[in-house]
């Protein structure tokens, strides 16, 4: 095993987080460029807005579905190596991309080469970080992973706006070529644990698990077009019934196929595309469960929060993309402040603080969108998401990837960046579904009770929004009834009544990512009440069945019986270890 950097900063260690930093950076800037960039990109590559957002859903699904596989391969081949590899692949995307003049293009470069190098890169940070930091040096490390991700989000619109707006969106790929270029150079300063050359792919599993994820992930993608339960009128059913919900359904079956192989595989002794006894460490399980959670309100938040600036306030990207620096800003500050000003702080507690602190700058959110809301309202609000963002991002991480043995760390990365996924697309999808149900009910509500909109308009609009109504501005929406023949007198009424739901709309999206909020504190019971380092190695938690936090440090979640024995009959032989040797679940 390589030799792990000193605890002291050093500028080799500097050099191994810009790197990695870097990387992480580039993963989640290319998304925010082309959500801003898109209708250019379409008119560029001879597509429509539809065909930007197809090849936007693949690159989701291929994320989704190929996070796990991509770690297990780097504990295979190496985890420098991986990294390198996806790097390699991650940059002919983006090439390819900046050269695209057609959808498939595009597809082939974005959607199919940058999520696969993605898939491969993601995983070995989480793990790469682990073998070149001492455990007090790691809440630090990947909190600075997650605080570049949040400024990658802000600063995203701001590159793409200026790029489209005086150059070319092709630029900024072409710039993460020379970028992933420095990348591989600097790259070589990274240590890394031995490969496991004996270890092989579980290929049955690999397929399994691929599907499983993808098919979720594309039936959670496709809620807002299709319905989750009930049809939308003109979408697919099968029994009446929405194909969101049968997509789900088939997905989590599969998945529930692949787990019961992975076990067999285990009881055999040949080796599993993931060790279910990992499944099994209560701190293992509940961090995956909150980094859900965290993405699901992060991704939701992030997607009212731009339709309430340049839609509602009718902002340009630019703006927009400034209005929300405050919470990268803040995110920074939280992320590598909290392990500097307190690096023995009891990670479960700073973890419901960092949950409080979202709920707060949600509630403040809510209730500062109005009628007559200015920019300016989503200020406070960000700076507490912000940190609240932050103080996770310090402690999730490093108490995961620590309650596991080192050479399992890819696989704990490619199960965060699972977790992390499907967050997102749970959060997006969920965010946009209740707020267009809440809108569209707001609207034929008000319209309906408004005596001044005559009864065929009221009958018109039942009609017109039973597949739901669409989020437009006030400008959009007046060319919209202006160019059908309405009345400049029955526009304003409409406009103004559109004005009040989309507020509504806001509010009850709000409100339930405030109650899922509430709901993630009652799965903090599994971290840990002490920081990795200041746990004795004969003490850690387990990736075996029995999991939990050390003898001295209750859970709050019911620990087995046999971990004190187990413990003893190991002779002090560290749990990840013995999950190693005894891949029985």
């Amino acid at each position: 095993m390589a030799a792990r950097q000193s605890s002291d900063p050093s500028a080799a260690a500097g050099g191994v987080l810009l790197t990695l930093a870097a990387s992480q950076f580039l993963m989640t800037l290319d998304s925010s460029v082309m959500n801003v960039s898109m209708t250019q990109v379409a008119h560029d590559v001879g597509t429509s807005i539809t065909g930007i957002q197809t090849a936007i859903t693949l690159y989701a699904l291929v994320m989704a579905a190929f996070m796990v596989i991509g770690g297990k391969l780097g504990g295979i081949i190496g985890r420098r190596r991986a990294f390198e590899i996806g790097c390699v692949v991650y940059g002919v995307g983006s090439l390819v991309t900046g050269l695209s003049t057609s959808l498939p293009v595009l597809i082939l470069g974005w959607s199919v080469l940058e999520g696969l190098g993605a898939v491969l890169i993601l995983p070995a940070v989480v793990a790469l970080i682990a073998v070149n930091f001492a455990p007090a040096q790691r809440p630090s490390a990947y909190g600075l992973m997650a605080a570049v991700g949040a400024v990658a989000i802000a600063v995203g619109p701001l590159l793409g706006g200026a790029a489209t707006t005086y150059l070319s969106w092709r630029w900024v790929f072409f710039s993460e070529v020379v970028i992933v270029a420095v990348i591989l150079v600097l790259s070589r300063k990274i240590k890394d644990t031995a490969a496991r050359s004996t270890a092989r792919l579980d290929v049955l599993g690999a397929a399994l698990c691929a599907t499983g994820l993808g098919v979720t992930v594309f039936g959670v993608l496709r809620s807002s077009d299709w319905g989750w339960l009930t049809a939308r009128p003109g979408a697919p059913s099968l029994l009446g019934t929405s194909l969101t919900f049968w997509f789900i359904i088939g997905g989590l079956v599969t998945l529930w196929c692949f787990l019961l192989w992975e076990k067999h595989l285990a009881a055999a002794g040949r080796e599993p595309l993931i060790r279910i006894s990992m499944l099994q460490n209560t701190v293992l399980r509940s961090g995956l469960t909150l980094f859900g959670f965290q993405f699901l309100v992060q991704a939701g938040v992030f997607f009212v929060v731009p339709l309430f600036l340049s839609v509602v306030l009718e902002l340009p990207a630019l703006e927009t993309g400034m209005r929300v620096l405050p919470l990268s800003l803040s995110l920074l500050v939280a992320a590598l402040g909290i392990p500097r000003l307190w690096p023995h702080v009891s990670p479960r507690r700073a973890v419901r603080i960092g949950i409080a602190l979202m709920l707060v700058g949600i509630l403040l959110l809510r209730s500062g969108i109005d009628l007559d809301a200015v920019p300016a309202v989503v200020a406070l609000p960000m700076v507490f998401m912000g940190l609240g963002i932050g103080t996770l991002a310090s402690q999730l991480g490093a108490v995961m990837v620590s309650s596991v043995d080192e050479e399992l760390s890819g696989d704990v990365g490619g199960l965060q960046n699972t977790a992390t996924n499907l967050g997102s697309s749970v959060g997006t999808a969920l965010a946009g579904s209740i707020l267009i149900a809440a809108l569209s009910s707001s609207f034929l509500a008000g319209i309906t009770q408004n005596p001044d909109v005559p009864d065929s308009v009221k009958q018109a609009a039942h009609v017109e929004l039973s597949t739901g109504a669409s989020f437009v501005s006030d400008a959009q929406l007046s060319t919209a009834l202006a160019d059908a023949g309405v009345s400049p007198t029955l526009q304003a009424t409409i406009v103004e009544q559109n004005r009040a739901s989309r507020i509504d709309g806001l509010h009850v999206a709000l409100g339930v990512l405030s109650l899922v909020a509430v709901l993630a504190l009652f799965f903090t019971g599994g971290i840990p009440t002490r920081q990795p380092q200041d746990q004795q190695p004969a003490e850690g938690p387990s990736d075996g069945p029995s999991g939990g936090s050390p003898p001295d440090e209750p859970s709050d979640e019911p620990q087995s019986e046999e971990t004190e024995p187990n413990e003893k009959a190991t002779g002090g032989q560290s749990p990840a270890a013995r999950a190693a040797s005894n891949p029985s679940p």
